[in-house]
C-alpha cells in the first residue's frame, strides 16, 4: 500500500460491517453505478476493436494518422482519455472531436478496460474498489486520501502473484493473470474520475496492490510512462512509486529506463529468514539484491530507494535486526519504511507491538537512517497492506517454518 511518511499510528480494527455508503461517498457511488456497464456504443467483440488506453502517445498518434487524420487530433483524443478532467470512458464523453473522427473512433476503437464491481468504504475513509476485467477475474485497487492533501491510489499489476510471500493474502492466490498496460492504466483514470471531486487531487501512485509489478515489466512500465505522461494523467515521476520483493534483472531495467521512484521490499536481514517469508530471495539474495542497487545507485543523483519492512513479531523485529539492517544499507542512498503486519485469514504472523516498533525505529535513527513508519489504512475492509485478493479454495503452499522461529508463531 501506499508509502506515506507519517507520525506512528495505529488505527483501530472494527469488526463491524460498513456495508452502508457513508453520506460523504454518495457522489462517487452514484457515478460508480453509471459506469457498472459500458452503454452499448463502447462495448465490442474481444479483438475487433483496438484498446486505446493499451497505447502510449506515439502509438495513438501512429494509429490516428493510419486512419487518416491529422497528429493535432491524436492530441485532442489523448487528452479527453487522460486529461482536462475528462477521463473518457465512452464515445459520447469524447467532447470537443469532429463528427467523423468521433465516429470513427466508436468503430475502431475502444475506452474502457475495467467495470467497476464494488466501492468498499473503511471506518478510516478509504476506499477499495473491486473491478471485474473483461475475461472474469476481479481485481482490487485502493485510495488513499490524506488530511494534508495527498490522495494516494495503490494499484494492482496482476491478479494475485506468483512470489508466495508468506505474510501476504494476495500470494496466497499464486498468478493468476498479468494485467495488460489498459487494465493498469485504468485503475489510475477511474481513481480521478470517483474521487477527485471528494478528494480534491489526487496527487500519488503506488504499484503495491495485487502482484509483483517487475513480473509484469512490459506493462508496468508502460503504465507508468502513460500516468506521468506531461498531456495526459501528468503524476510526477516521484509520486509514482513501484515496489518490487526483488528481481533484480527487472530492477536493473528500471533504473535504466523509467525516472519513477522505486520502492523494495525488504522484510529481513538474514538470507535464513528472507528464504523463507520471501522466496524470491533463494534466487536474488540479500547480497545480490543490495549489491545491485549499491552499484546502480551511486550513479543517480538526488534519488533514494524505499526499503520496505514489514515488521513480524519474533521474526524480524529484533534489535539485532535493527543493527543489521542499518549496516545492510550502507551506501544506499535510501529511505526505510517500517509496516506493522496486517492480519488476514490463514496467517501464521503476529503483529510487533507498537512500542516494539519505536524501540527498532529508534535504533534506525540513531544509525543515521531515514525511517518512517507507515499507518494502517483500510484494514477493516481488508484493504490495508497484504491484504488484498480472494485466495478462494486453490492457495499457495505455506513454507516449512524453521525451528527457531516456531514459538514466535
Amino acid at each position: 500500500m501506499a508509502a506515506q511518511a507519517l507520525p506512528f499510528l495505529r488505527w483501530s480494527r472494527s469488526a463491524s460491517s460498513l456495508s452502508a455508503r457513508s453520506s460523504t461517498a454518495a457522489a462517487p457511488l452514484r457515478l460508480f453505478s453509471a459506469l457498472r456497464r459500458p452503454p452499448a456504443a463502447a462495448r465490442c467483440e474481444a479483438g475487433s476493436k483496438v484498446m486505446l488506453k493499451g497505447m502510449d502517445y506515439s502509438e495513438v498518434e501512429s494509429w490516428v494518422q493510419a486512419q487518416g487524420y491529422r497528429p493535432g487530433q491524436a492530441l485532442m483524443l489523448w487528452k479527453c482519455l487522460y486529461g482536462n478532467n475528462v477521463w473518457a470512458h465512452c464515445h459520447d464523453e469524447l467532447t470537443g472531436l469532429n463528427k467523423d473522427f468521433r465516429k470513427m473512433i466508436t468503430e475502431r476503437a475502444d475506452l474502457k478496460a475495467l467495470t467497476v464491481k464494488d466501492i468498499l468504504t473503511a471506518s478510516d475513509g478509504t476506499r477499495k474498489i473491486l473491478f471485474s476485467l473483461e475475461d472474469g477475474p476481479v481485481i482490487e485497487t485502493v485510495i488513499i486520501p490524506c488530511a494534508r492533501g495527498r490522495t494516494t491510489v495503490c494499484v494492482s499489476s496482476q491478479v494475485g502473484c506468483a512470489m508466495n510471500c508468506q505474510f501476504c493474502f494476495t500470494g496466497r492466490m499464486g498468478l493468476r493473470k498479468h494485467l495488460s498496460t489498459a487494465e493498469i492504466v485504468e485503475q489510475a483514470v477511474f481513481a480521478r474520475r470517483l474521487f477527485s471531486d471528494e478528494f480534491g487531487a489526487i496527487t500519488n501512485v503506488v504499484f503495491m496492490g495485487m502482484g509483483e509489478p517487475f513480473h509484469n515489466i512490459d506493462n508496468v512500465m508502460k503504465a507508468s510512462a502513460i500516468m506521468v505522461d506531461e498531456q495526459g494523467l501528468h503524476f510526477s515521476p516521484r509520486k509514482v512509486t513501484v515496489s518490487t520483493s526483488g528481481l533484480v534483472p527487472q530492477i536493473k531495467r528500471f533504473l535504466h529506463e523509467s525516472n519513477c521512484s522505486l520502492a523494495v521490499s525488504l522484510n529481513a536481514t538474514t538470507d535464513e529468514v528472507r528464504n523463507w517469508i520471501m522466496p524470491i530471495n533463494r534466487k536474488y539474495n540479500l547480497n545480490l539484491l543490495l549489491g545491485t542497487l549499491r552499484e546502480e545507485l551511486c550513479l543517480r543523483k538526488n534519488y533514494r530507494v524505499l526499503f520496505e519492512y514489514v515488521m513480524l513479531s519474533g521474526v524480524n523485529d529484533s534489535m539485532d535486526d535493527a543493527k543489521r539492517l542499518i549496516d545492510l544499507v550502507q551506501g544506499i542512498p535510501c529511505k526505510i519504511n517500517l509496516i506493522s503486519f496486517n492480519p488476514h485469514s490463514g496467517s501464521q504472523f503476529k503483529p510487533t507491538p507498537d512500542e516494539k516498533i519505536l524501540e527498532f525505529r529508534n535504533v534506525l535513527i540513531q544509525g543515521g537512517l531515514i525511517v518512517f513508519v507507515r499507518l494502517s489504512r483500510g484494514d477493516d475492509q481488508m484493504a490495508a497492506c497484504g491484504q488484498l485478493g480472494e485466495p478462494g479454495n486453490y492457495q499457495l503452499p505455506l513454507l516449512h517454518v524453521p525451528e527457531k522461529f516456531q514459538v514466535a508463531l
